[in-house]
């Protein structure tokens, strides 16, 4: 068989293919995304994008149910969103395997938190897998179809940013292909109501013994027992390598890649052959709560950092006590460079506008327009997760009324966002009457996570034509009578919108439409025909520029001062001519020039 180097990402993909999946759903996140992009590059496998993780759960279920082999993908949070189903669906058990994977971000690279989801499947009372390299993530995910068919339940396969995002060499398989198991109804299985539920809940406690056995004998819960032993070290996940690379051969290992249930025979027998024992891993003591519990003495969380990403540097210090020598530079050479909304950017017209609006509290969402908290816009005032924007808007709202505090309320967030779970926060709003402008800033894609589709794009997941789901169309089927779309560019129109929305939410909630392609978008026909975009590029003209900075407050990463001549200047290779910057400038000083090459 040929090797290929593989992120973990792409080879869970490749597991799946080798596995016989034949139907993958997820809505994408980082550090998931790419699983899902790549799945779908097998043509064997049909795969789709989902309006939030928890459609795709269920649609990954269904599949299941109906009797192939499925998967879910999705970011830890999205577990949030998902485990309402999938709690139920582990009482009842699988028809073709279901394996669902949860990327974790420890360090929070891309996300608002980073919680440890092994305790979900604690939780769940679910089979967890953790691969350590891409090898593992292949050769794991395709034999966690094997595990949720023989113990008739779904797998949840646990990653984390660095085994997602890392390469390393894979050793590729064949595809096995398995027919569909013929649907054949079975209420006591299928239909969980209380009464059959007690039943289901008896046979999950059964099973959960039966994998406990299974993971003591598991393949990928192994030790390796070195030259000394005066060290052990049971590790897990990204952990391992860490542990490897900083211990080599002055210790032995313990490495598990089944952790739920965890194979506690296996880890009393490896501390019975060591001086010391030594528990890694990222984030929360999973492992070592259980490995106390169970009377097995063992240092962890004493020594290991309980929050970030770990790193060897890390655990050396913690546990040996020796500091890496690093490079040192001085820190006042280095400029600041805070993340921002990209040049040409369509949400920064409507942040703009937004921040010079007085006692007006602004709830923000998740997703590229996080950015609009940030200086110089200074604009949202806070988040919470996806979708609330509108819903958390409205509680604020209803506790404003009561005890009278006369401020304005702008809720935003993106189209992807709206679709995921937006929908229903609206609802909330237009049924209970909250005096609310509900933004949603649609830039035609799901812009964050690197352009992937969604319902109002009008295209899936491999490209194909999809029926075209319109913003503005659903918010007036929704009872919402106060709707105006705008481009978000021209800062005229975005004023004026406002102007409205702040005039008419007296009366009830209002929802302002921002309609213009992100910047990065490869841009689709339909794209081209309504909007005719054309890079251009915008020029300063130094006889007209004084210095004031007015252009700078918009936040644009293509602008810069010169601190010596107090001018302004553009940097062409990243200015798209979105003239925003044009349109703030008090002296007419810049201008729009011709088409870009």
């Amino acid at each position: 068989m040929s090797k290929q180097l593989l992120t973990g990402n792409e080879a869970v993909a490749r597991g799946a293919y080798e596995a016989g999946v034949s139907f993958a759903s997820a809505y994408p996140g980082t550090p998931s995304t790419e699983i899902l992009e790549n799945v779908g590059t097998y043509r064997e496998i049909t795969a789709e994008w989902a309006p939030n993780e928890k459609v795709a759960m269920e649609a990954a279920i269904g599949a299941s149910m109906g009797g192939v082999r499925s998967m879910a993908a999705m970011k830890h949070v999205g577990l949030n969103v998902a485990a309402d189903p999938m709690f139920t669906f582990a009482y009842m058990g699988v028809s073709g395997g279901m394996v669902f994977v949860s990327a974790d971000d420890p360090g929070m690279h891309s996300s608002q938190n980073e919680q440890d989801n092994r305790n979900y499947a604690r939780f769940m009372k679910l089979p967890m897998l953790e691969p350590s390299d891409s090898q593992e993530a292949k050769d794991m995910f395709r034999d966690a179809f094997e595990i949720s068919e023989r113990y008739d339940t779904p797998v949840m396969f646990r990653m984390t940013t660095r085994i997602c995002h890392s390469k390393s060499l894979v050793e590729l398989g064949e595809r096995k292909v398995f027919d569909a198991i013929p649907y054949v109804k079975n209420r006591m299985k299928n239909d969980p109501v209380p009464a059959i539920s007690r039943q289901l809940r008896v046979n999950m406690l059964e099973r959960d013994r039966r994998l406990s056995a299974f993971s003591n004998d598991c393949a990928y819960n192994f030790a390796e027992y070195n030259g000394s032993k005066k060290i052990g070290i049971v590790a897990n996940g990204i952990s391992y390598q860490y542990a490897k690379e900083v211990f080599g051969d002055s210790a032995s290992y313990l490495k598990l890649g089944m952790t739920n249930p965890l194979p506690i025979d296996l880890i009393r027998e490896f501390r019975s052959n060591v001086e010391t024992l030594y528990v890694i891993e990222e984030l929360d003591p999973f492992m070592e709560e259980q490995i106390k519990a169970a009377g097995i003495d063992c240092i962890g969380k004493e020594k290991i950092p309980l929050v970030d990403e770990l790193n060897p540097n890390i655990i050396k210090q913690a546990l040996l006590g020796e500091t890496v020598e690093e490079i040192h530079c001085n820190p006042n050479l280095i400029v600041g460079r805070p993340p921002t909304l990209c040049a040409g950017c369509p949400h920064r017209g409507f942040f703009y506008a937004c921040s010079k609006r007085k006692d007006t509290v602004m709830v923000g969402d998740i997703g590229c327009y996080a950015l609009g908290g940030s200086e110089p816009l200074n604009a949202k005032d806070m988040a919470i997760c996806m979708g609330a924007a509108f819903s958390l808007a409205h509680g604020m709202d209803k506790a404003f009324q009561l005890s009278g505090q006369g401020k304005t309320i702008v809720a935003c967030m993106g189209d992807s966002t709206f679709f995921h779970t937006g929908i229903n926060a609206l609802e909330e709003v237009v049924y209970n009457d909250s005096h609310v402008i509900c933004c949603i800033l649609d830039n035609r894609i799901t812009g964050m996570t690197g352009h992937q589709e969604n319902p109002g794009t009008g295209y899936s997941l491999n490209g194909e034509p999809a029926t075209i789901m319109d913003i503005e169309t659903i918010v007036r089927a929704l009872g919402v009578t106060r709707v105006r779309t705008v481009n978000p560019l021209k800062l005229d129109e975005m004023d004026a919108a406002l102007d409205w929305a702040y005039a008419q939410v007296r009366e009830g909630p209002v929802v302002l439409v921002t309609r213009w392609p992100c910047v990065l978008k490869k841009l689709s026909t339909e794209d081209k025909r309504e909007f005719r975009t054309a890079p251009a590029l915008c020029t300063v003209d130094h006889t007209k520029c004084i210095g004031c900075k007015k252009c700078l407050s918009t936040g644009c990463p293509a602008l810069s001062l010169d601190k010596y001549e107090r001018k302004v200047t553009i940097d062409r290779m990243q200015c798209v001519g979105c003239t925003i910057c044009a349109q703030v400038c008090p002296k007419q000083a810049v201008r729009k020039g011709a088409r870009k090459a």
